[in-house]
Parts: structure tokens; sequence; C-alpha cells
């Protein structure tokens, strides 16, 4: 064989290498998409802080006792392990990727780079491959399909809603001048009240951009469950109800002033509001069986299928918790306390 045939062969096979290297680098890079009816996390958990998020039998939760680090638990909370140190909230996952919001300092089990940082930032479920998908503050974020919906607050610039897809790409605000939450997300359309002029019930289609006005109610912080809309009427003194988008009928559900609530599945999670008496409550989603599940003022009601996760108001620790569906025990959340210890030996 000649030399200049050994060449060409040698060239030509490391073509091939490189084409096979250049091919390889953009299947494991490449995001895979969601399904269009993909939701990150529940509309009652992100209302409430989005400290706890359940996806396939793992529990991911900002970590109280850890300044808020990014955890993942098994239901039953055993396997507890640190994910990504950093105050953590707004937990989203699907598929095979995490989503949330950090601040200050934080790194990850495969990186050190990332120290006092803050905004929006996806990793795999484990924690690697730390990636930060917009520098801005947030106040409110949640996964609808394939694209991420938040409330930006970036210093300077007025409120918009902004979105940006789960690759990283197709960055565009969606609202401008306006303070939009978009937890609500159900059947491509996100639920919102405003926040401006009204406070309607409005519609945002994530397929074509636009958003129309559902109902002229006076309403806050809606949480879409089985065609009803959960909120807080804000006319009559902020008691709870729900209205049929089926036939457009209102229900109240409780005439108790409430500051904080969460829906899932048949129970409804609720915190009054009062002087004499405030407490954290419970009932089924028809507003029967209205019980007390601890005496005082909670906060961050975040719900899994195992407990209830919450704490004294202005109090980040203890971390307490109840079974969501059995009789209420109300505990502490000691298991979260101990892995804590653990990592900061």
């Amino acid at each position: 064989m000649k030399a200049r045939q050994k060449n060409i062969i040698i060239f030509s096979v490391f073509g091939v290498i490189i084409v096979l290297l250049i091919l390889y680098a953009v299947i494991t890079t490449r995001i895979p998409m969601n399904d269009i009816t993909a939701v990150g996390n529940t509309a009652g958990n992100l209302n409430n802080g989005g400290y706890f998020c359940e996806h396939d039998g793992r529990v991911y939760f900002a970590n109280a006792y850890d300044n808020y680090s990014l955890y993942s638990m098994n239901t039953d909370e055993t396997d507890i392990r640190r994910i990504h140190r950093g105050a953590s909230s707004y937990i989203n996952a699907a598929g095979s990727y995490l989503y949330y919001v950090t601040s200050g300092n934080s790194d990850s089990s495969d990186t050190s780079s990332f120290r006092g940082v803050y905004g929006i930032y996806r990793s795999k479920l484990d924690g690697r491959n730390v990636t930060g998908m917009d520098r801005c503050r947030v106040a409110a974020m949640q996964l609808c399909g394939n694209y991420l919906y938040y409330e930006n607050l970036d210093d300077g610039a007025p409120a918009s809603l902004d979105r940006i897809r789960i690759d990283k790409k197709d960055k565009q605000t969606v609202i401008s001048d306006a303070m939009i939450n978009p937890h609500c997300y159900a059947n491509g359309l996100i639920y919102y009240n405003g926040t401006d002029q009204d406070h309607y019930l409005y519609a945002l289609s994530t397929d074509t951009g636009t958003s129309s006005v559902l109902w002229e109610g006076n309403l806050w912080n809606p949480v879409w469950q089985g065609g009803y809309v959960y909120y807080m009427d804000v006319e009559n003194n902020y008691r709870l109800c729900r209205y049929s988008t089926y036939d457009n009928v209102v229900e109240v559900l409780t005439n108790d002033r409430i500051d904080a609530f969460n829906v899932y599945n048949d129970y409804i999670y609720y915190q009054t509001s009062s002087k004499d008496a405030p407490a954290l409550k419970r009932m089924y989603i028809d507003g029967s069986s209205q019980e007390t599940v601890a005496d005082g003022v909670y906060q961050n009601i975040n719900i899994t299928s195992s407990y209830v996760y919450f704490n004294a108001f202005g109090e980040p620790a203890p971390v307490y918790k109840t079974s969501t569906y059995g009789a209420v025990s109300v505990t502490t959340f000691d298991a979260a306390m101990q892995a804590a210890a653990a990592e900061s030996e």
C-alpha cells in the first residue's frame, strides 16, 4: 500500500472519530423536550414558596435546617441527601431535570464555581450538571410544558412575566410591566388574577401567548383542580371559595379570613387569620369536615403524597409535619435536621 493511500485511510478514520465525538457531545448535552402537559410543581406548593416538590417517588426540598440548601429523599423521608448548597425555592421537576431559584452562596456535587449567585438554575435530578438559565430576581416560577414562566423582578427594570425554554433558548418577555403569578398551570393555560386595574380571573394560553378574562371575580392566588378554581375572596375578607369553570357557580368553603392555603387532591390546608385564635386547619375540598391541625400562625404550607410540611411564622425551624391523609398528628421534621447535621460534620 502506498504512503498516500495510508494517509487517506488514517485521515478518514480520524474524520469518522471526530464526527462520532461531535454526535456524542450533541446527544449527551441535548435537553429532551417535555410533554406540553408537564407541570413542574403544584400551584399550592409554589404559592407557599415552592420548598417541596415530589417527582417520580422522590421529594426535592429546601432544607430549612441547612439554610434552605436543596435536598432529596424518598417520600417516607428515607435516603436523604444534599444535592445543592445554597438557598433554593420555587422547586420544579420534570423528566430528568430540576429547575429552581437560588440565592447566596451555592455549589453542587460536581461544581464549586457558583459563588454568590442568584437566579434560575437547571440540574440533573441528582444535582449534577448545574446550568444557569437566567440571572435575575424571581418572585414566582412554574414549569409549563417546555418553558419556565417566571415573574422577573430584576433590579432597575419594571416587573414582567418572562419565559425561557428548558434548553436555555427562546427567552422572551410574555407580558411586560405587570406582576403576574404563573403558578397555576393546567391544560395549556396559566390561570392568574389581575393585579393592576382588577383582580379578575385570567387565562394565558402558553401556545398563542394571548390572555383573556375568564371571570370578573375579585380573587387572589387561584389554584385549578378538577374543573374548580380555588381562591381567596378579596372582596369578602379573604375567605376561601371555589369557582366552577363548568357552570360559573361560586361556593364559599369557609368564612374564616385566611392568609394562605394549599389544595392537594381531596384536602385543603389553610392558615386562618384571627387575633384571638389563629390556626392551621384542614378540610375536604367541598368545605366539609373542618378541623384544626395546629393552633398559632404558620406559613410555607407545602404538601407531598405523604406529609404536609409547615413552619411557624417568621421561624424557619423547626419544620413541622403531619400526615397528608391520615389523622392529624403534628411532629417535627427530625430527619431533615439530622441530615443537615451529618452534612456539616
